[in-house]
């Protein structure tokens, strides 16, 4: 009877250790996030390509035509357990470089600078769509490919 006891009460341990870990939140981080005192060391007019690289690391993003520019983004999301992620924080850097490989311009954004942006909730229609199941296997009943000549 006592192991019983000490069994139940070992399983409703465990039972409120997941639970509360359920209700802990999983933070996931994308991109490239790098602390303010790095970004202070960029100096407009002063800073190389190579420097930045070094600094903040690979872009997220080059620019494929006119002046390059390199795009560092990143997100923070937190979410419990099977909820959607929350974005708790997105930051995009940008840094716009001349023809000899200098610092010309560098920005910071946050959330505050995003737009929302509306879905559009139509479909594709397929060719499978319109028949149901059965009607799409009852469809090839009887058609056979013709033999080939010489085989």
């Amino acid at each position: 009877m006592k192991y019983l006891s000490s069994l139940r009460s070992a399983l409703l341990a465990s039972a409120a250790v997941l639970a509360v870990q359920a209700c802990s939140p999983i933070v996931e981080l994308r991109g490239n996030l790098p602390p303010p005192e790095q970004l202070a060391l960029v100096k407009v007019g002063v800073t190389t390509r190579d420097e930045i690289q070094g600094l903040l690391g690979t872009p997220s993003n080059v620019t494929p035509f006119g002046d390059e520019t390199w795009h560092y983004i990143s997100t923070l999301t937190e979410r419990y357990s099977f909820m959607e992620p929350e974005v708790k924080e997105r930051k995009v850097i940008t840094v716009v470089f001349d023809s000899g490989g200098i610092v010309r311009a560098f920005d910071t954004r946050g959330m505050e600078a995003g737009k929302p942006i509306q879905t559009v909730d139509r479909e594709t229609p397929t060719a499978g769509k319109d028949m149901n199941i059965i009607q799409q296997m009852m469809g090839n009943v009887g058609r056979f490919s013709k033999p080939t000549p010489g085989k």
